[in-house]
């Protein structure tokens, strides 16, 4: 009569562990960004199993329920307190999600004459150099604090306090989206402790095996710019870029890396990441 209650204990014990699915803040901290993903980002696989995906900006822009979830949204993050987040995964989660949603926030609400920016430097920087960029500008609040771009990602998931907990992963720059064609893929759902390490592996392995971000040429290695932006990143992970990417590449596609001499860098494409800007989701895969 008393075998229920060793089961009992032991769900209890689940709701009370740091980090669990039961207690995962992100699910609730983003639920209404999760929205935006279900209606609006298209995935697309690529030959040999790499993968591109698109916002579809004017889709949401219809949408008569838009307003609506995007203050709802920033309204939840507004009233979070980041130090309530527990552990790794959930605060690496968190950062990654916060990062991807101001990203779209700032695309779909700032439109210069009512009209959608080609590129995330028409906010200022490159062309502008007079104006902040998009990833400088503290317009983003989290728990009554303002907060960049930069500083989620630069300042909190590759910044000093994340290395020394040992929280700091070079995969993040396979996460977070810079809403660009050139970016690696934004996912169609919510980051989540319990989902963020196969996502980071997922992540970098298929932008790895997409040829927006690497090919090999003979004896040359062509890979994205991230690796010249962030080489420190990548080198303090595994020694080098190109270790970085013998160590999380489908073992194929490591093994071509292997062979490699030279390093060459592809172009980054800075166009809106809109479905306009990738022909490619309209191929069927081989």
């Amino acid at each position: 009569m008393m075998r229920g209650y060793p089961l009992l204990s032991f769900i209890v014990l689940l709701a009370l562990l740091p980090g669990s699915a039961m207690s995962d803040a992100n699910r609730d901290s983003f639920q209404h960004y999760q929205k935006l993903l279900d209606r609006h980002l298209i995935e697309h696989t690529q030959p040999g199993n790499g993968l591109v995906s698109a916002f579809d900006y004017r889709s949401a822009l219809a949408s008569d329920s838009l307003e609506k979830t995007l203050t709802e949204q920033r309204e939840t993050l507004k009233g979070f307190n980041p130090g309530a987040l527990e552990g790794k995964a959930e605060s690496v989660a968190f950062w990654i999600n916060a990062y991807n949603f101001f990203m779209l926030d700032q695309i779909l609400t700032e439109r210069p004459d009512g009209e959608l920016v080609s590129s995330v430097w028409d906010y200022g920087g490159r062309v502008n150099p007079f104006v902040d960029s998009v990833f400088e500008q503290k317009n983003f609040v989290i728990g009554g604090r303002n907060y960049s771009l930069n500083d989620m990602e630069k300042g909190i998931l590759l910044g000093e306090e994340y290395a020394s907990k040992g929280w700091k992963d070079a995969r993040v720059h396979f996460a977070v989206n810079c809403a660009s064609v050139g970016c690696p893929s934004l996912r169609d759902t919510i980051y989540t402790a319990d989902n963020l390490e196969r996502l980071l592996a997922e992540n970098t392995r298929r932008a790895l095996n997409t040829a927006r971000h690497l090919q090999v040429k003979g004896d040359t290695l062509y890979v994205t710019e991230l690796f010249k932006w962030y080489e420190e990143d990548f080198a303090e992970a595994s020694g080098s870029s190109k270790a970085f990417i013998e160590a999380w590449a489908a073992p194929e596609r490591a093994n071509q890396v292997a062979a490699t001499s030279s390093l060459e860098f592809i172009d980054y494409d800075w166009a809106l990441n809109t479905p306009d800007n990738f022909p490619t989701l309209d191929q069927p895969v081989d």
